[in-house]
């Protein structure tokens, strides 16, 4: 774990130059990375979503790519497109911005649902598929999505299949005063960015996505996070609760979580860390709860305060 944890502290570090006061959303999009899973990241525009993504793929030397959903936004624009070549006189592939590490689907919601459909194979399956072949995307391959929660005019919103696709939904939040003051300072000249150096290396990347799989997750930390799915599917106030995609997803954070903390074992903390942010966008209300103005928020939190956490000496064990 030493080579393991040196990597983690540079990479958080590097990113926090640019993305400043912002350490546990670094940590859960760090998390997710590891873990193999895809990111929504909701919030309002200008908070810094695509430069932490941007920081993320500098840092860990991997290709990035930024793709601006519009309605007029095709399939092909993303995966790629067959054109003739008049000299041999055959059709050559064009790869589309998909083929790279670590992607920023823009506004994704201002695409059109088949052009959002595109996102899926390449999300689910590493690969696209384009005339009939199959071309596998470099690993690793990770899409972070964003979209504005508060302008919905001119926007498709996400179905609740692709919505699942996502490991991940993340909100930045509005900097504190203090950081916003740095941010103006740091760059009053250039941008922090321009000078950002790769830590490490997509190579070590996938190494150390090997070695999250490792981790040790107690079979007590395994029925504490199966309690909590089993609840979301019992509440009255939800339609639908977390999936089974949801507890794969929420087990394979719990483990890149506890390896991003500096533990070779996942604790319940892990699993309450990561409880909103991998199933909260799963959950869907009732008709008389949302009438109610229940959140999906509100319901996950009295869930987790509800079922009990195992306590016991099998933590320092694991």
């Amino acid at each position: 774990m030493g080579e393991f944890r040196d990597n983690i502290k540079a990479i958080i570090s590097n990113v926090a130059r640019v993305v400043l006061d912002k350490t546990n959303v670094i940590k859960l999009a760090l998390t997710s990375v590891l873990a193999g899973g895809h990111v929504l990241m909701e919030d309002v525009p200008g908070t810094a979503k695509t430069v932490l993504v941007k920081a993320l793929a500098i840092s860990t030397g991997c290709k990035f790519t930024r793709i601006q959903c519009t309605p007029d936004l095709l399939p092909s624009d993303i995966s790629g497109v067959s054109v003739y070549n008049q000299k041999t006189q055959e059709f050559e592939f064009r790869p589309g911005p998909i083929f790279s590490q670590m992607v920023v689907a823009d506004e994704i919601n201002r695409a059109t649902p088949r052009t959002q459909s595109a996102l899926l194979e390449a999300m689910a399956e590493g690969q696209v598929s384009v005339d009939g072949k199959t071309y596998k995307l470099e690993q690793p391959f990770i899409v972070f999505a964003t979209q504005n929660p508060v302008e919905h005019e001119g926007t498709f919103p996400l179905p609740e299949a692709q919505l699942d696709r996502f490991m991940m939904r993340l909100s930045m939040g509005y900097p504190s005063l203090i950081a916003e003051a740095e941010m103006i300072e740091r760059q009053r000249t250039s941008h922090p960015l321009d000078t950002l150096q790769a830590v490490t290396d997509p190579v070590t990347i996938r190494r150390m996505q090997a070695a999250v799989r490792e981790i040790t997750v107690h079979e007590k930390v395994r029925e504490y996070m199966l309690r909590l799915i089993a609840r979301t599917r019992d509440s009255a106030h939800l339609t639908v609760g977390a999936s089974p995609r949801a507890t794969l997803a929420l087990f394979r954070a719990t483990q890149a979580f506890a390896a991003v903390q500096g533990r070779s074992y996942a604790i319940p903390d892990d699993v309450k860390a990561l409880a909103h942010p991998i199933l909260e966008h799963r959950l869907i209300l009732n008709p008389e709860s949302r009438l109610r103005r229940v959140t999906s928020y509100s319901v996950l939190r009295d869930i987790i305060s509800e079922v009990s956490v195992p306590t016991g000496s099998w933590i320092e064990k694991s």
